[in-house]
């Protein structure tokens, strides 16, 4: 489901940069000095002007929706949660283990031989 509307939002913000692209320029940024425009009372509305107040509107609800969705995925596990392992895997709703946090460790260097309770011996002199 949230896959079908990621694909219609996606589609809707290619179609909105098209009709955008597509209308006339008024020149003077923002409606300045360009003889009314959108932002007037006596602006006509044109064919390319509704069409990109409705996908305006599609796309605003396929965000929300998109969040809120999200949102509902989410389940109230933060990320802290994840990487310190101590929520339960009952927890995360998907049925994943926790995460190993062994698996974050940064990897021994080139000296270490992996055992932390062996005794360190000196190298020899070259």
């Amino acid at each position: 489901m949230e896959n079908v509307i990621l694909i219609v939002h996606l589609l809707l913000a290619l179609s909105l940069i098209g009709v955008v692209l597509l209308q006339r320029s008024e020149g003077g940024g923002l409606g300045m000095g360009g003889g009314g425009g959108a932002m007037s009372a006596r602006g006509a509305a044109t064919a390319l002007g509704k069409v990109t107040w409705i996908l305006a509107a599609a796309f605003i609800v396929t965000s929300i929706t998109l969040t809120v969705l999200a949102a509902s995925d989410a389940a109230g596990v933060s990320v802290m949660d994840r990487l310190s392992g101590s929520a339960p895997a009952s927890e995360t709703g998907d049925g994943t283990a926790p995460l190993d946090t062994d698996s974050l460790l940064p990897p021994p260097s080139a000296g270490d031989t992996g055992d932390a309770d062996a005794p360190l011996v000196p190298r020899a002199a070259d």
